[in-house]
């Protein structure tokens, strides 16, 4: 196990009927807060306006900046900075899923500063200084309400890109289950498929070979997060599973997975956003259509790793041979995003064979930014090659 520094400052508050501390939780940090929420959902479900009148019960003048898309862009998070920056705003709210909360915090960043926000994003500036943020998860998935990171997509340059900063954990986060009732089916397979994903880039990429606590740290949550969104699925209002759900993925991506674990890549989402970024893909659907392609040229290299996952999680033979081990266990992983409606191949996508050589060339710049070296435009070919035609059931 590698030395780590494990530091996470979010205060995190858990439970049903909690949404209403945000009042008191944000004007601790600040009388004027700017707003920030998605397109619809927030106010339909009523949760928008009962976060609005909490804030304004605790005395905190609200200033709104809503229409966050679900991969969120980058004008829009300037539009919100010049509206945080002329409204003098003292604190950012935010209120929705991960690209909600990703807006939100380039907009903390980006309001305390002359220069252009993607400049952060590119490394051409670092993050000196923020506004205090608080939250209101409504999805799980992203795990961006316990984390240091934040991902948005530049449209003109068709480029989604992902940075973290010590200074990016929200302050506060309030997470209420009861508030996720409402994400539909295939949301909540993306988000249950990325949050387990997240941590399988920890667990194939780490270069430890003993790492005994963090490995079965990883593979119980992958197992809890597999069946709280079986369990979310069938039964949307099921508050053990939707609970399950949202504390596993928060846990997924807060420091705790990857601790000890030394130099890990994030590989399978540099592949994915390049998808998001020219095709508008939801990200989640991205990331089972790449994942079982990325393992199945990475276990013909090490399978035991992956061996391992398909004993532990998918009650794989142990007496087999690796080899067969892993073929089995990314089967069956690939199988269980099927079997919660996401899809497993590019053309489900509607994604065509001609585009993979620009999706591989997009990729690059994420590559090189993330410091994934292995990654050159063949490799990442290869791996899109193998996404095309994959069914459940089949083996490429």
């Amino acid at each position: 196990m590698k030395n780590f520094v494990f530091h996470n400052p979010t205060k995190v508050i858990f439970g049903p009927h909690t949404v209403e501390q945000i009042g008191p939780e944000t004007r601790s940090l600040g009388g004027k807060a700017l707003l920030v929420y998605g397109r619809a959902s927030a106010k339909h479900s009523g949760l928008y306006q009962r976060t609005v009148t909490a804030l304004s019960q605790h005395g905190v003048e609200v200033v709104e900046h809503g229409g966050v898309s679900p991969n969120p862009v980058l004008h829009h998070v300037r539009e919100g900075i010049g509206v945080a920056k002329a409204a003098k705003v003292e604190v950012v709210v935010a209120l929705g899923g991960g690209s909600v909360l990703d807006t939100a915090k380039a907009i903390r960043a980006g309001a305390l500063v002359e220069h252009d926000v993607w400049k952060f994003f590119t490394g051409k500036q670092g993050i000196k200084r923020v506004l205090p943020l608080t939250c209101i998860p409504t999805l799980a998935g992203a795990g961006s309400e316990m984390n240091s990171g934040m991902v948005l997509t530049n449209s003109d340059t068709r480029q989604k890109f992902g940075i973290g900063n010590k200074l990016l954990y929200p302050n506060v986060s309030i997470l209420d289950p009861e508030t996720t009732y409402s994400v539909p089916p295939d949301h909540t397979a993306y988000g249950a498929a990325d949050a387990i994903l997240h941590l399988l880039e920890f667990y194939f990429t780490t270069r430890e070979t003993f790492t005994p606590v963090q490995d079965h740290f990883i593979e119980g949550l992958v197992s809890s997060l597999m069946n709280c969104g079986e369990r979310a699925l069938a039964a949307p209002r099921d508050y053990e599973a939707r609970a399950g759900l949202l504390w596993g993925a928060a846990l997924a991506l807060c420091g705790l997975s990857a601790a000890g674990l030394g130099r890990v890549g994030f590989p399978m989402h540099m592949i994915e956003h390049s998808l998001s970024a020219l095709y508008d893909v939801p990200h989640g659907a991205g990331l089972t259509v790449i994942a079982p392609a990325w393992m199945i040229i990475q276990a013909a290299k090490k399978p035991a790793k992956f061996a391992r996952l398909a004993e532990r999680v998918f009650a794989c033979d142990p007496a087999l041979p690796d080899a067969e081990k892993a073929r089995i266990g990314i089967a069956q992983l690939r199988d269980w995003f099927s079997r919660m409606g996401c899809p497993v191949n590019l053309e489900t996508l509607g994604i065509p064979a001609a585009d993979l050589p620009l999706i591989a060339e997009n990729a690059q710049g994420l590559a090189r930014l993330w410091r994934l070296h292995d990654y050159d435009q063949a490799s990442i070919m290869a791996i899109l090659q193998r996404c095309r035609h994959s069914q459940p059931g089949e083996w490429p």
